[in-house]
């Protein structure tokens, strides 16, 4: 009689593309440390002809699954969904990381994918790409191909941006493109969501006004280093494409990949005349907003002298 896993936990059984019956069979037992158990599904699943071909994929062993029950599922390929989330990322090599941390393919086929798929869907280069995801929980196959995961990211963006909302962006002067963008930046300005807004039309009031955006995060981006709790003279002197400090109107593309909700902030973002900002002296995170120079200029000072006192350089 064969068998049911007795393990504690759930196993995750990963059966690669072209694996052997042996290399399946050393595959199962990693993942169940049971080899009797391991043994019952190799029969059974020769007894139902299985072949390596169909089993291709990866199969979620819950305890007391019998043998015969995932001798069947390898026979027929019905393997269990992945659930990618991804939220919180930056960059275009972390977002390919943590897909190819995922899936049988790796981060390099995912960046390969991204310059396969998106050129014909209106991405100029790597740097407009964040903008072409949206952060979600998505379900694949393990075994999906890349180009297939980037297509499947890529047009829930489109459903996204329907057009309605493509003319809030026009309105704006902006694309969506731009629109994450911006996004980009009020998302690395301020934690606070009932903040984004805020600074969304702050920034959008600075564009239309022909001024720099003159945003520390471009900066952070552009150094490489987000972990800057100060920027000073010469990080505002980094010479880079992103250094907004620098450079007249939106940098190349979005310094992370930000939430729809932070998207609507853009497009909804309400009226005010604010076109300057700085933290807190309270470092809770929240700004000080100013419709002047000379206002802005008190509150920075006043954030400089609770940098100084914290000694923070």
């Amino acid at each position: 009689m064969l068998r049911a896993y007795a393990g504690p936990d759930t196993a995750v059984l990963l059966v690669p593309d072209r694996a052997t019956e042996s290399q399946i069979a050393d595959s199962l037992y990693a993942a169940t440390g049971d080899r009797a158990y391991a043994e019952g599904v190799i029969r059974a699943w020769k007894l139902l002809k299985g072949y390596p071909e169909s089993a291709n994929g990866r199969y979620v062993v819950e305890p007391g699954t019998p043998a015969y029950k995932l001798a069947r599922r390898l026979q027929t390929g019905r393997q269990t969904p992945v659930r990618l989330t991804f939220n919180n990322i930056r960059t275009l090599d972390q977002l390919a990381e943590r897909v190819g941390s995922r899936m049988e393919f790796g981060p390099s086929d995912f960046l390969a994918a991204c310059d396969s798929v998106l050129p014909a869907l209106g991405f100029r280069n790597r740097s407009e790409y964040p903008a072409a995801f949206i952060p979600d929980t998505y379900e694949f196959y393990w075994n999906t191909g890349a180009d297939q995961v980037v297509e499947r990211l890529a047009a829930v963006r489109s459903a996204y941006w329907s057009d309605e909302r493509r003319e809030r962006a026009r309105a704006l002067g902006l694309n969506p493109v731009g629109v994450a963008t911006v996004a980009s930046i009020v998302e690395e300005e301020t934690a606070a969501k009932d903040e984004r807004p805020l600074v969304a039309r702050l920034y959008l009031n600075r564009l239309a006004a022909g001024m720099k955006l003159q945003a520390d995060p471009t900066v952070k981006f552009a150094v490489g280093d987000f972990s800057l709790r100060r920027i000073t003279g010469t990080h505002l002197r980094v010479s880079s494409p992103y250094n907004t400090y620098l450079n007249e109107g939106l940098p190349p593309g979005p310094i992370r990949i930000p939430e729809r909700a932070t998207l609507e902030s853009v497009l909804d973002a309400p009226e005010h005349n604010y076109v300057y900002m700085c933290a807190k002296p309270d470092f809770s995170g929240r700004h000080n907003f100013a419709t002047d120079f000379a206002s802005h200029r008190a509150n920075a000072e006043a954030y400089r002298k609770a940098l100084d006192a914290r000694g923070i350089k």
